[in-house]
């Protein structure tokens, strides 16, 4: 059998520097940007290889800052890349790598789970220039992102990053080759759900009012942010429609949901509009499923004649609208979160009621049932229910549905996922699962969904309706600032992983064993993951060479 050659390229670049501060020794050493650095990680040795891409990716890189006493008002600031013929890679980010806390365990940790002994792990990457204090004996992790524009010019081009201070100027050097392979734009149908309520708007602005220019102001900003992980599928909650009975009668006003529909549309997100839920379980999980009727509280079963005629209103007036304002080709709808066989009835009997008045219209569903055939159209399992279930999804894509996958706090154990007790290999992966068993889609629940305290610090929940613990890194990827957002490199790693997806998508159809076989070796199967970096990265090599010739 053909086993990829690993391929290492020794770089040129500095890697490791270190100068004597007020009498304590500082380093600054290069290291695996898939190394997680915790707090106390101790760097043994550097990381020596070049980063290779293709133009219309992202380069990244990482560094450990470490002093033998506390390092003040530490400055970062890194220089665009050049290449020997006067090309220029001017779009460079550097930031300060921050640490957030698990304070409850993922309960069915995988075999490379991640220990932090402070329980502190890496995530936020705080881009925005301000000087800090790091304590004596912390690693600093410093990240680098290099975005490679799609006309860039081949070949290798090096530039420096520095580290300044009180009595600190250190630097170090980074290398990039970009192969002559252009990105496609990628196409795999990618949803992060965002959080658009008065609590997380108060995280980007404390004082602001809702709908508010402030408002729209953070809207724009995480519609901005998803672009970034390459996001072309929006979900659009009904909750913003403003909905008055008068009577026996009831208006829509749309102006908010058309507001928030532009913003995303204008940021070049919106490809798909996915419609909110217009329904939810009654009680706990195992309860049927009703729907929500402005001015009654919790969801209303079906049966109920106020829940009827408020139906009978809204899905056409829904429709009709979204019509009127040329999107209808982007619209699908969802019509209550993760059906299951207990709820099947009522989930069936809402569907019914809504293909009623928009039979055309496709439903996507976050599911945990195989008995809504000829009711779905977009099939999202949970990562474990597509293991179990493949041969169900691959027929169902036979017959001309849409087979995506999710994961939230579940699958654990070997599964990849999002959670920061994870290696950061994982994440990337999660969209070479996608290309290895073809699935065209990948939905998660947790785009911005921070804590009312803070986030910067906590990450993991009790889900009061199951007793769950939604792991650390399950609830968001992104984090707030004052009238920003930042990102965190599992947020990078979910982006480079669906560029991974593109690149085996452009040599599939090149040559499709050659794909198949590279994303075998990586993926063995639904659990057991290639978690060696000099592979992984050996694998990208091929694809990139395959992909030059």
């Amino acid at each position: 059998m053909r086993k990829i050659a690993l391929h290492l390229i020794a770089s040129a670049a500095v890697i490791l520097a270190s100068v004597s501060c007020q009498n304590a020794s500082v380093t600054l050493t290069r290291v695996d940007p898939f190394e997680k650095l915790l707090p106390e990680t101790v760097i043994d040795r550097p990381y020596t290889q070049v980063e290779e891409v293709a133009a219309g990716e992202h380069a990244t890189f990482q560094f450990a800052l470490r002093g033998a006493d506390q390092l003040k008002e530490v400055s970062l600031s890194a220089e665009p890349l050049k290449d020997g013929q006067g090309h220029v890679l001017e779009d460079v980010t550097i930031g300060f790598v921050d640490f957030v806390h698990v304070g409850r365990t993922t309960p069915t940790q995988g075999r490379d789970a991640i220990r932090s002994a402070s329980g502190l792990y890496p995530d936020p990457i705080v881009d925005d220039g301000e000087t800090r204090d790091i304590a004596f004996g912390k690693t600093q992790p410093i990240w680098v992102s290099v975005n490679v524009p799609k006309d860039a010019a081949p070949g290798e081009y090096k530039g420096k990053v520095r580290v300044g201070g009180k009595g600190l100027d250190v630097e170090g050097e980074i290398a990039v080759k970009v192969y002559p392979v252009v990105l496609d734009d990628p196409t795999l149908w990618v949803t992060n759900w965002f959080n658009c309520t008065e609590r997380t708007f108060r995280h980007f602005d404390q004082q602001g009012e809702m709908y508010s220019e402030s408002y729209w102001e953070y809207i724009k900003a995480i519609a901005l942010k998803m672009k970034e992980c390459y996001q072309n599928t929006v979900l659009i909650p009904t909750t913003i429609i403003d909905s008055k009975k008068d009577g026996d009668s009831w208006s829509f006003d749309f102006t908010n949901f058309d507001k928030m529909v532009g913003i995303f549309q204008e940021a070049g997100v919106l490809k798909c509009l996915e419609v909110g839920h217009i329904g939810g379980r009654i009680g706990l999980w195992n309860s049927p499923f009703g729907v929500r009727v402005p001015g009654m509280v919790g969801n209303i079963p079906l049966d109920n004649p106020e829940a009827q005629d408020y139906c009978s209103k809204f899905i056409p007036a829904l429709v009709s609208h979204i019509k009127e304002k040329g999107w209808y080709s982007l619209y699908c709808q969802h019509i209550a979160d993760e059906p299951a066989a207990d709820n099947y009835d009522s989930y069936v009997a809402i569907a019914h009621l809504f293909k009623k008045y928009a039979p055309e219209v496709k439903i996507i569903e976050a599911c945990h049932s195989h008995d809504l055939a000829d009711i779905v159209d977009i099939w999202v399992p949970q990562l474990n229910f597509y293991a179990d279930g493949l041969s169900f999804y691959q027929d169902r894509q036979k017959a001309g549905d849409e087979v995506w996958f999710y994961t939230c706090l579940a699958p654990q154990g070997n599964y990849a996922n999002r959670f920061l007790e994870q290696p950061l290999l994982k994440t990337r992966l999660l969209h070479w699962i996608n290309f290895r068993y073809g699935a065209t889609g990948y939905l998660h629940w947790g785009f911005n969904v921070w804590r009312e305290d803070d986030p910067w610090y906590e990450s993991t929940f009790i889900n009061t309706e199951g007793g769950n613990i939604l792991p650390g890194g399950d609830s968001w990827i992104v984090y707030p600032g004052d009238k920003r957002l930042y990102g965190s490199i599992r947020f990078e790693a979910m982006r480079d992983g669906i560029a991974d997806y593109t690149l085996l998508q452009m040599l599939a159809r090149k040559d499709e064993a050659k794909a198949k076989e590279i994303c075998r070796q990586t993926v063995y199967d639904w659990t057991t993951y290639d978690m060696s970096t000099d592979h992984f990265r050996s694998a990208r090599h091929e694809i990139l060479e395959a992909l030059s010739k």
